[in-house]
């Protein structure tokens, strides 16, 4: 893979602004409703920063050691507005309070278990994080998740736990996200997608309390079908440095 530069990035970047401009077009609603979160698992602060100088505020990781440094260093250096951080990947347990700490969203709260460790931690330090409960809904045994294979009333067990999770305290209940499989045909991601979007409707009626309003769905090889299908955030990094898609 070749190192991107900056001026890669600069016109991977512009390219993909307009790729979600077409694919909101395409399904009726506006790019405005889009919250384009740009991983930068293993990238360097120089491309976080050229990102920033172009308009881009939000930030994804993958692993909160890694991620620690680009934080500190971007609460220092890009204050004006300060950048949003998001949790994208898995949260080790051990790693709970760290992330709570640190990160603005979380995306990846797999687990009944695991929102517990981070309502803890949030009630201890009297703030109120912003999460997205992840979902099983493609039905590989290798993705994280809650398992929303059927993602109607019918499945008692997730509603039950999801029930339990929005009872946590310092935890906002901001929406859903889900993974797709890995594949070269965006179109073989769409009833992942369909199904979260399913899955928000069926919780919204469900507890008419709590909106679910956002749908963390879509990576750089899928976008387009995700925003088709009802994203309100989509996680792209490949795209912006290293296109080949």
């Amino acid at each position: 893979m070749e190192k991107s530069t900056n001026q890669s990035i600069d016109k991977n970047f512009s390219n993909l602004l307009e790729s979600i401009e077409l694919a909101a077009q395409s399904s009726g609603t506006s790019s405005k409703q889009i919250t384009l979160v740009v991983v930068t698992k293993k990238q360097p602060l120089e491309h976080i920063n050229t990102l920033y100088s172009l308009g881009q505020c939000h930030f994804g990781e993958n692993r909160v050691e890694e991620a620690l440094p680009k934080i500190d260093a971007s609460s220092t250096n890009l204050t004006n507005p300060p950048p949003t951080w998001h949790m994208i990947g898995t949260i080790q347990s051990r790693k709970a309070r760290t992330a709570i700490e640190h990160f603005d969203v979380i995306h990846s709260v797999a687990s009944l278990k695991l929102a517990k460790r981070l309502s803890k931690y949030a009630s201890e330090s009297s703030i109120t994080v912003p999460v997205l409960i992840q979902c099983n809904t493609s039905g590989e045994l290798s993705k994280s998740g809650l398992d929303a294979s059927t993602p109607d009333k019918s499945n008692k067990h997730l509603i039950e736990t999801v029930s339990q999770i929005t009872d946590l305290p310092g935890l906002h209940i901001a929406g859903l996200m889900t993974m797709a499989p890995y594949t070269t045909n965006p179109e073989l991601s769409r009833p992942t997608f369909r199904n979260l979007r399913i899955l928000r409707d069926t919780l919204s009626s469900t507890f008419q309390n709590i909106t679910f309003k956002e749908l963390s769905m879509g990576m750089s090889g899928d976008f387009g079908v995700a925003i088709q299908e009802g994203a309100t955030i989509i996680r792209v990094g490949t795209y912006i440095f290293n296109n080949n898609i």
